[in-house]
């Protein structure tokens, strides 16, 4: 070990030997898989914030690329992606083990754009972007033999009731999953089972002793370092972004959706228009300063699912809008020209101070 540290001991207890359990399972179906030419085993993740689970799918994605197996890793954790940026869905192929200070490689990966800070801030947006994912995942897996008999490892968020808990059913029917691992939460293993189809196996795993209840301040410490890793890289990688500026009249920026009112704040007998997954076009203005936005491989801008359903290429962050001249100036991976002109505004926010 090094750095500072708060405490350091031996645990007497560890779940390491269920979740190496887990693993040696998972690696029969998968040699099973190849042996019938059929689909590997699907295995989502799921809990409440904080018990894990995305450590839990690294080890078990670890072990699989040790093993020479390339399965695919699914992050449905907005608000902490372990593959791209807060705010998105994003899948990946693991076709080596994760870095310690850089993770899994991402040149294979795909992402989707929420633009919203917790899945609950839009549901019906969350679970449309889930099935967009399901057909990108779908289609690499019929491409490629060895992602299939590899199958499929599926991280989630910590939001699992009320409509939680219907986008984690959501997930794991477009997924068809065959496994569920509950970490941490009996309560919700019963829910699951209750529900779900009796092909899929669920079972309760505890967290390991080692995690710790995070603070919001870390947590946006966390999601501050992975917006800021990807523009300026690492100490031991470092990247050099471009600053550049940007005509209104040369891009198109859209938000999807409008955050929803609880019915209890309309007038009585009103009910609201479900704007969950309608577009919505944007004028740069100070509102826009300091948010993230996505840059859509979309070809259609009059077809709203074409850029609700198509992924990124990447990423800016609004630094400065000039509504006298027009122009807005964003920090980009990149120069011009921009991979598209459609963009798409996220609530995500970061500050550049560099």
């Amino acid at each position: 070990m090094t750095g500072n540290l708060e405490d350091a001991y031996v645990a007497k207890e560890t779940p390491m030997v269920y979740y190496v359990n887990i693993h040696t399972a998972l690696e029969q179906l998968r040699v099973k898989a190849e042996e019938t030419k059929t689909a590997g085993p699907r295995v989502m993740v799921v809990g409440p914030d904080d018990v894990g689970k995305t450590t839990l799918c690294r080890m078990l994605l670890n072990w699989a690329a040790r093993s020479g197996h390339f399965p695919i890793f699914v992050d449905l954790d907005v608000n902490q992606n372990s593959i791209s940026l807060p705010g998105t869905l994003s899948a990946l192929v693991v076709e080596r083990t994760a870095l310690v200070d850089e993770g899994f490689s991402t040149d294979s990966q795909i992402t989707y754009n929420f633009g919203y800070k917790s899945p609950s801030d839009n549901p019906v947006l969350y679970r449309r972007l889930i099935t967009s994912l399901r057909d990108a995942i779908s289609l690499r897996s019929e491409l490629i033999s060895n992602s299939l008999y590899s199958g499929v490892i599926i991280n989630t968020s910590g939001w699992i009731k009320d409509e939680g808990l219907k986008s984690l059913f959501h997930a794991a029917n477009e997924f068809e999953v065959s496994v569920i691992l509950v970490l941490d939460q009996e309560r919700l293993r019963v829910e699951l089972k209750r529900d779900l189809s009796d092909y899929i196996k669920i079972l309760s795993l505890p967290k390991s002793g080692g995690v710790v209840q995070k603070s919001l301040d870390v947590k946006t410490q966390s999601k501050n370092l992975k917006i800021s890793e990807y523009f300026y890289g690492t100490a031991q990688k470092p990247l050099y972004p471009h600053s550049i500026e940007i005509g209104f009249n040369e891009v198109k920026i859209y938000k999807i959706g409008t955050p929803q009112l609880p019915d209890h704040l309309l007038p009585m007998g009103m009910k609201m228009e479900d704007n969950s997954t309608k577009i919505f076009a944007t004028t740069p203005s100070s509102n826009l300063v300091n948010h993230l936005l996505a840059v859509s491989y979309a070809e259609d801008e009059t077809d709203t699912s074409n850029i609700i359903e198509t992924n990124v290429a990447g990423f800016l962050v609004v630094t400065k809008v000039d509504q006298e001249r027009g122009t807005f100036t964003v920090l980009s991976p990149q120069p011009k020209p921009l991979p598209n002109n459609i963009l798409l505004a996220s609530e995500i926010q970061f500050v550049d101070l560099k």
